[in-house]
This record gives structure tokens, sequence and C-alpha cells, in this order.
């Protein structure tokens, strides 16, 4: 999998990333949980982890095409926003090789694939309810 790189959020230590692949999908670098409270309040399948992001990472989906990388509705692979604005995103860890060489991952942070289709219904208005879930 070649990965493209949209952006990062940093500061010292801490390295949120977006990547677009050649799978048309996402790659979201970010905090690995650990947090029981958060994780006990999630069904994370085998195979599945989930990372916390700043929601301004999203901001780098315009660097894919898109007009915005605003974030109009939360719901899966967003499965939560904390307190501190941060997102809980889920999905399938990264253990594509090829992958996994084109970036710098520290050891506190992991990375999820997402299809670009799920990012994307994020980025348009609800028609229901605000469906932001704070942790």
């Amino acid at each position: 999998m070649k990965l493209r790189f949209l952006g990062k959020n940093s500061t010292p230590g801490d390295s949120p990333t977006l990547y677009a692949s050649d799978q048309d999908s996402y790659v979201v670098q970010g905090w690995k949980v650990l947090a029981n409270d958060l994780l006990m309040r999630l069904d994370v399948p085998d195979g599945h982890t989930v990372v916390e992001v700043p929601t301004e990472l999203f901001e780098h989906l315009s660097k894919d095409g898109l007009p915005a990388g605003e974030i109009k509705t939360y719901e899966p692979p967003i499965m939560l926003v904390t307190e501190q604005g941060t997102c809980i995103v889920q999905g399938p860890q990264m253990h594509d090789p090829e992958a996994l060489s084109q970036m710098r991952i520290p050891d506190y942070e992991t990375c999820v694939e997402v299809p670009k289709s799920s990012i994307t219904a994020l980025l348009e208005e609800s028609g229901g309810a605000d469906h932001q879930r704070p942790a």
C-alpha cells in the first residue's frame, strides 16, 4: 500500500498524522487509547483498534481534493468526541509493511485504516439530530 501524506498536527512529542492510501482509504495515525473508561464504552472487534486525534487533523482532507475538512457529523469511524475536543477513531489496525515503512510511529501511537467513503460522509451535514457523543 502506498501512502500520500496529507498533514499532521504536531507539537513536541505528539504527531497525529493523516494519509491517503492507494486503496481508497485514509490512514489515521494517532495516540493509542489505553484509558479503560473509554475502551469499555466501545465495541472493538478483533483486528481493530482505536486512536485519539485532534479534530483539526481532518482539516487536511482538503489536500485530498475535498472542499473542506470540517467534521459535520460524528458517527463511525469516529466513535467518541472527548471532553478535550479530540476524536476517538476506530478501524482495522494497520499491519501493511509497505505502508508502515513510510511512517514514523512513536511507541505511544498507532494507526488505523478507514474507508474514504466513511470519512467523507462525516463532512456532510446530517439531516437528523446532532450525533456528537462526548466521552
